[in-house]
């Protein structure tokens, strides 16, 4: 029976579909366009459509057509006006019959009136060419409703009621079931059944499905479950709102199955056609299934709207079944013919019932398919194409089922751009045949597609084509129990957990990329069991290697002749995040794969049970572990041994399955089979950071009698086969490679043997340059598994590579190791042979080899890796020149012979070119500069002193006013440096007193001390200058006091308002200030003058008052500045009013070279040449006029530093006799008056330190604090030691005399010398180390290039300028001896430990290769 009713319902669909087709062949009519004529409100629709089937159509749902159909007038209705103009009916109305109302007019019904017909079946049509309005809370009631007019409105409340007033159904139709199970009423949907039993599992069935477009049908009642009484509620009735331009729906529209009972089912909803040029309103238009012990099936509702407002809310779902909660009636259809879309929407009510569609048009296709909210839609026919132009959507819930579980040999095809699904399901479980979609995009989220092929193998295989997109999201699965083939254009994309598209044997081809998110799987067979891969049992026995592994097609489609279970195929790039798994895994034609971190690629324990290399198990003993790479592990158990399964496969070219144990029924299963890429088309790039395996499975429990007792345990699976043909492959830190033998179980069994992986590498770089084709940092495994107990381990597989290239080695062809070379063909780590060391310069190491060093002088045929004996080599830098790796300077040394002719070529070369200079020189100017023996000193009987001619003689210009005016010169404080600038003493001297205003003074004495000192950060650059360049500190030490020196000379003359100064006109005149500076900058002071308004004193007595005046030497005893006696136009001036300027320059003169000669660091020392030069020298020529001069010490500070100077005392006496005609015994009383005088002092000095008296000495010294320097004191003096003696001996500044051109030569030679050798270190070091060329370029100040340049300087200069260059020029010259010095034990130490470490890296590189090479 159930064979004849399924055939019935088939031949029934069918005949319907045909019907459907007929009708829509034609394509569905638009809205007919009204005419308007004066007398007429309405013209006949005949004669407006111009189509005789819709004219009929019409003339049959509007029944009036003239104005005899009319059946009652507006009076009679209760209301005022006539239809032709405008009728207000303003009363309710209780009709016994049909209504139908024609006019020109308008109708309105006022609010709370009601209309009422409650004849089943009963029709009210109003027909106007006006409006229609229904006001508020406003009910028509009847079994049909149609309202027809240009603007029709339902105002808020108000009603258009059918429901549960239907008439009876189209005849031939089973919409009410006969059973008396209390089934819900069939029409859109099918009524819901609630008895167990039922077979159909429905109630009533759909009909007038032909009428889709315009459905005018009644609803069904429902059924009963009593014979003699209709308990079943009734069906729904129509409505039409025809509008031709707006609709306006606030109110209810209703059509909707009566309500049944527990006894009886609901009833099914009837139809609603709405048309208008705009529809809008927040009202409801409903034509759901009525409740009741099963619920009623959902109606029929046609949209024909230009516009239509969303707010609308449109239901079709079916009624609520008291008897079954979670079985609702099937939802109706609601059909948009201007959009030309399908709407099967159940309201959020669970239902198992569903709604059949019976056909789809051919021509003029449907634009969308919209299945949502739990309507269950079934396709019932033997064959169907589902195919619309735009998109079939399922959304909450919502299901599509294609077939009948009786019919397994239907086949279905579904056609659309987009298949949208939103938790939702394709129940594959109504698919019983082959499945084909035809899409553009297919978007699933928490949405599942099954196909079931059923059991038989005649179903041919399903192909799913997304030619765009297809993503998977939240738990999304495609599945089939049969062959499945998806095939696609663009993205293929399973996002994460829950994903997955599992199949029987399972095709995915065609796709641009494949990515496999985490937690997602692709999985061929369907399930975990290995029986259910009936394709890779049957390779079990096999000992061949099927060709379609080896050389697969390319066509890439669904075929049940290949081996495969699970083939990826033409893809580009593959991206495997969560799992891939098969029994026999191919991916062919493929760019790259990508497996990420927490991705697999995995034919574990999907091998064979059994198979070539089973392992034997006793029936009380333990079991042997499988054999394939290696042999499986013995088995022991009860002094009984197993033996393991025997290995077979090719190593070179493995394409086995893995074997399994034998035994009892919970044997265990061997590793499947991984091909990638194949012979025509291997894999480009293979990047392994997760997992590819074909592991054998372990047995993990125990096997056990009948009667409670163990047996032995079973042995482990061999591992499988993976076989790789590829180009290059990367296995990353943490990933793994492996097809390992699984364990043995519990009480002996042994493990299984390892499988066999194979790298077959295509393309290997032979040519110019080596290119990496692997690298391995993960684990590439196919060891034998553990057995347990007593059980022994199974042997280990094999990991093989294709045989490399001459230079390769290994399984992964990489270049032999650093200092070997291989000439044959192999893999065997041992052909690589150490190269000879002999021939390797000092400054190079092996290097594997390059296209760039093959350039050179190597001209050997290579192939990526050293191929012959001689090895090739790379110096340790690229300063380095090849083939000897000699840096460019050592190149030119050995152009010449090697560095003793280079030294000995360099040095005549030398020799040569400071003959020339030293030519030249003379040639310049060396004619003007002699060296005088004598002097006009000398020729008063004192012996000869050296001294410079570079000081001329200045003749000074005579200044009688300013002479005359000037009191007295103060001199500053400190040796003018950033720690201890200039200062001067608060304390003002006696000598201006007396001019001076003391408090004023005082606060002179503060400003100008704040601006002589310094800023912070100018001793900070210096103290950095002073580390990195000495010259450049002391450059910049000078032009600081420079600086100050004309600060201090601004500030005095325009900035001080004299205010000191007791002169009116001083401080008017801004006169009575000076400030000046010794040349060297090292010692400054202050001149004070005479405004010319105090108490004029006469000159005689003034200029006494200046003796005995001190005159400080400028510099520091230093080699940069030393002392020296600075006399200017005013001190000339002023003592020439005692001894004439000549001799007062030549005095100056000839103290100046002896103090050159002194050195802070020795002043004891050297100061007695001084002191002796002044007692035999200076003073017998000045006590001739009444002068003395002593030297001394002045101004102490705190931190210890004095002033050196002389005391010039003048005979008082003597001055006096300047002014008289007459003189007598002038010599004799002046010396011996001065003699006595000044002896006094000096025999106190030796009585006592100089720091002890202290009114003699103010008086001796000017009232400047200071004390006489003579034999007797110099002992007392403090100096600072000179560390750098005996070096510092080379800068004193004397003049040989004699052997003056040959000392010239000399120095040409060594300036010659000092600047090649300086220049060729540096080129060396630039080349051996840029650190090395910084560090002998700044390290030593300026020592390099600069002592050349100031050297010439100094040759060729003249005059004064020569002393201070030569100085300069010594100091960098004896700098630079010390960067020789510097840099040549600096290159003797690199080079040394340069060697040693080249020599320990060849040692230790050759060492290191040859262990990895015999591991290997």
């Amino acid at each position: 029976m159930r064979w004849v009713a399924c055939w019935a319902v088939l031949l029934a669909a069918a005949a319907a579909a045909a019907g459907v087709v007929g009708v829509l062949a034609d394509g569905l009519l638009p809205l007919p366009v009204l005419r308007r004529e004066g007398e007429f409100g309405l013209v006949p629709a005949d004669e407006v459509a111009g189509d005789e089937g819709e004219g009929a159509w019409l003339r049959g749902v509007l029944p009036c057509q003239t104005y005899s159909a009319t059946s009652r007038s507006c009076e009679e209705l209760n209301g005022s006006g006539s239809f032709n103009t405008t009728c207000v009916i303003s009363s309710s109305s209780s009709l016994d019959g049909d209504l139908c109302v024609y006019g020109d007019g308008s109708v309105e019904i006022l609010p709370h009136v009601k209309i009422i017909c409650p004849v089943a079946g009963c029709y009210i049509t109003i027909n106007v060419s006006g409006s229609i309005r229904v006001r508020e809370h406003v009910e028509v009631i009847a079994g049909s409703v149609s309202l027809y007019a240009a603007n029709v409105s339902l105002d808020y409340g108000s009603a258009v009621n059918t429901t549960a007033l239907a008439g009876e159904p189209p005849p031939q139709t089973s919409g009410t079931p006969h059973s008396l199970e209390a089934a819900g009423g069939g029409h859109g949907g099918r009524g819901a059944s609630c008895k167990v039993s039922n077979d159909t599992n429905w109630g009533g069935d759909v009909y007038a499905w032909a009428t889709l477009a315009r459905p005018w049908s009644y609803g069904s009642m429902g059924g009963s479950m009593s014979a003699d009484h209709d308990l079943g509620g009734a069906g729904g009735g129509r409505v039409m709102l025809w509008a031709t331009d707006f609709l306006n729906v606030d109110g209810h529209v209703l059509a909707e199955g009566g309500v049944g009972s527990l006894k009886g089912g609901g009833g099914s909803g009837g139809s609603i056609i709405i048309r208008a040029f705009k529809l809008y309103g927040n009202g409801t238009i409903s034509a759901a299934g009525g409740s009741g012990w099963g619920g009623g099936g959902g109606g029929r509702i046609s949209l024909d709207c230009y516009s239509i407002q969303q707010d609308l809310e449109i239901t079709i779902h079916g009624g609520q079944s008291f008897g079954c909660a979670q079985n609702a009636g099937a939802a109706g259809t609601l059909y948009d013919s201007s959009l030309q879309t399908l709407k099967v929407s159940n309201g959020n009510f669970t239902t198992h019932t569903e709604t059949p569609l019976l056909g789809f048009p051919m021509t003029r296709l449907w634009s969308n398919v919209l299945v949502e909210s739990n309507a269950k839609v079934l396709v019932p026919l033997l064959w169907s194409r589902v195919q619309v132009t735009g998109q079939i959507r399922l959304l909450s819930k919502g299901s599509i089922c294609f077939g009948l579980s009786e019919s397994p040999i239907s086949e279905f095809e579904l056609v659309a751009e987009e298949l949208l699904m939103s938790d939702s399901v394709i129940k594959s479980i109504c698919v019983y045949g082959a499945f084909r979609m035809y899409i553009k995009v297919l978007l699933m989220w928490d949405s599942k597609i099954q196909i079931d092929g059923g059991a038989k193998d005649v179903v041919l295989a399903s192909m799913l084509e997304a030619r765009n997109l297809v993503v998977l999201r939240h738990g999304s699965v495609i599945s089939s129990n049969a062959d499945l083939g998806l095939y696609g254009q663009g993205l293929l994309n399973l996002s994460g957990p829950g994903d997955g598209i599992k199949a029987r044997r399972l095709f995915l081809s065609l796709f641009y990329n494949i990515e496999v998110g985490p937690g997602s799987v692709v999985q061929a067979p369907l399930d975990e069991a290995v029986q259910s891969s009936l394709d890779a049992l049957s390779r079990c026995e096999s000992k061949t290697c099927p060709s379609e592994l080896i050389a697969p097609p390319d066509d890439c489609h669904v075929n049940r002749s290949l081996s495969y279970t699970l083939q990826i195929c033409r893809v580009e790039d593959i991206t495997v995040s969560g799992t891939v798994r098969g029994s026999i895994i191919h991916i062919h034609r493929a760019r790259t794969v990508t497996i990420a971190k927490n991705g697999t690629i995995s034919a574990s324990e999907l091998g064979c049970k059994e198979g070539i290399g089973k392992g034997k198990f006793l029936k009380y003993g333990a079991g042997g572990g499988a054999g394939h790479g290696g042999r499986g592990g013995l088995g022991f158990y009860n002094g009984m041994t197993s033996e393991g399964g025997q290995a077979y496969g090719n190593p070179d070219l493995p394409c086995e399955l893995g074997s399994g144990s034998g035994g009892p029924a919970e044997n265990t299963a061997g590793g499947g089979l991984i091909v990638i890429g194949s012979m025509k088309w291997p894999l480009w790039r293979l990047q392994i950071y997760g997992s590819v395996s074909s592991d054998g499975q372990s047995h993990r429990g125990a096997a056990g009698n009948s009667n409670g007792t163990f047996k032995g345990g079973v042995g482990g699976g061999s591992g499988g086969s993976i076989l790789l043909f590829l180009q290059g492959v990367l296995l990353e830190k943490n990933s793994s490679l492996s097809a390992s033998g699984g364990n043995g179980g519990i009480h002996g069994g042994g493990g299984g043997g390892g499988g066999r992986i194979h790298f077959h590498w295509s393309n290997i770089a032979t040519g110019d340059e080596y290119v990496q084709i692997a690298s391995v940092n993960g684990t590439v495994a196919s060891s034998g598994g553990s057995g347990n107990d007593d059980g022994r381990f199974g042997e280990d597989g094999t990991v093989s590579g294709k045989k490399c290239p001459m230079g390769l080695y290994g399984t992964f062809c990489t270049e032999c190791p650093v200092g070997t070379y291989k000439n044959v063909v192999g893999s065997s780590p041992s052909l690589c042979t150490p190269c000879s060391v002999d021939s390797l310069p000092n400054r190079a190491d092996f290097v594997y080899v390059r296209a760039e060093w093959r350039r050179l002088s190597i001209n050997l045929f290579l192939q990526g890796g050293v191929t012959q004996p001689r090895c090739p080599y790379k110096c340790i830098s690229d300063k380095y020149k090849m083939p000897n790796c000699y840096t460019p300077l050592e190149e030119l040394v050995y152009t010449f012979g090697g560095p003793w002719t280079f030294a000995i070529i360099l040095s005549f070369t030398i020799i040569i070119l400071s003959l020339i200079l030293s030519a030249l020189r003379i040639k310049i100017g060396e004619s003007d500069i002699t060296y005088r023996a004598t002097n006009a000193i000398h020729n008063d009987g004192c012996s000869s002193f050296p001294f410079l001619l570079s000081l001329a003689e200045v003749p000074g210009a005579s200044r009688a006013e300013e002479t005359q005016s000037h009191v007295h010169r103060m001199y500053f404080m400190g040796p003018n440096t950033f720690r201890e600038p200039w200062h001067l003493p608060y304390s003002p001297p006696d000598a201006i007193i007396g001019i001076v205003y003391e408090d004023a003074f005082n606060r002179f004495i503060d400003e100008i001390n704040l601006v002589a000192a310094y800023e912070w950060w100018e001793g900070s650059v210096h103290s950095i200058l002073s580390v990195l360049a000495y010259p450049c500190a002391w450059s910049w030490k000078q032009w600081r006091r420079r600086k100050k020196i004309h600060r201090l000379q601004e500030y005095v003359k325009s900035e001080y308002d004299h205010s000191c100064l007791r002169s009116c006109r001083s401080r008017a005149l801004y006169k009575g200030l000076k400030v000046g500076s010794t040349p060297d900058l090292m010692v400054a002071y202050i001149d004070f003058f005479l405004g010319g308004d105090e108490k004029r004193l006469d000159v005689t007595s003034t200029i006494q008052k200046r003796f005995p005046m001190c005159l400080i030497f400028g510099g520091d005893g230093s080699y940069m500045t030393p002392y020296f006696l600075h006399s200017d136009t005013l001190l000339s001036n002023l003592l020439g009013q005692y001894v004439s300027t000549a001799i007062w320059n030549r005095l100056v003169a000839g103290l100046n070279a002896q103090l050159r000669t002194v050195r802070q660091g020795s002043i004891r020392s050297t100061l007695v040449p001084v002191v002796s030069w002044i007692n035999s020298h200076g003073n017998p020529q000045l006590e001739r006029h009444g002068v003395r001069m002593e030297l001394g010490w002045f101004q102490s500070t705190a931190s210890g530093y004095y002033q050196l100077g002389i005391v010039v005392a003048v005979n008082e006496n003597f001055y006096k006799s300047l002014h008289h005609e007459y003189a007598p015994d002038f010599s004799d009383r002046s010396r011996k008056n001065i003699s006595v005088s000044l002896q006094s002092s000096n025999q106190a000095n030796q009585d006592q330190p100089c720091t002890s008296y202290s009114v003699l000495r103010k008086r001796l010294t000017g009232g400047v604090n200071g004390g006489i320097i003579n034999e007797g004191t110099l002992k007392s003096l403090d100096y600072k030691r000179d560390y750098l003696f005996p070096f510092s001996l080379l800068l004193q500044n004397s003049r040989p005399i004699g052997y003056v051109e040959t000392l010239q030569l000399l120095i040409c030679i060594l300036l010659l010398g000092d600047f090649s050798i300086t220049l060729l270190m540096l080129v060396q070091y630039y080349w051996i180390s840029v650190g090395g060329f910084l560090a002998v370029l700044l390290i030593p100040p300026l020592a390099l290039l600069s002592p050349f340049l100031a050297g010439l300087n100094a040759l060729f200069s003249r005059g004064p300028k020569r002393s201070s260059v030569t100085r300069i020029f010594a100091l960098w010259n004896t700098t630079s001896v010390v960067n020789i010095v510097v840099a040549i034990v600096y290159g003797a130490l690199y080079f040394g430990l340069s060697s040693l470490a080249v020599s320990s890296v060849h040692r230790v590189s050759n060492t290191k290769s040859l262990q990895e090479s015999g591991r290997q």
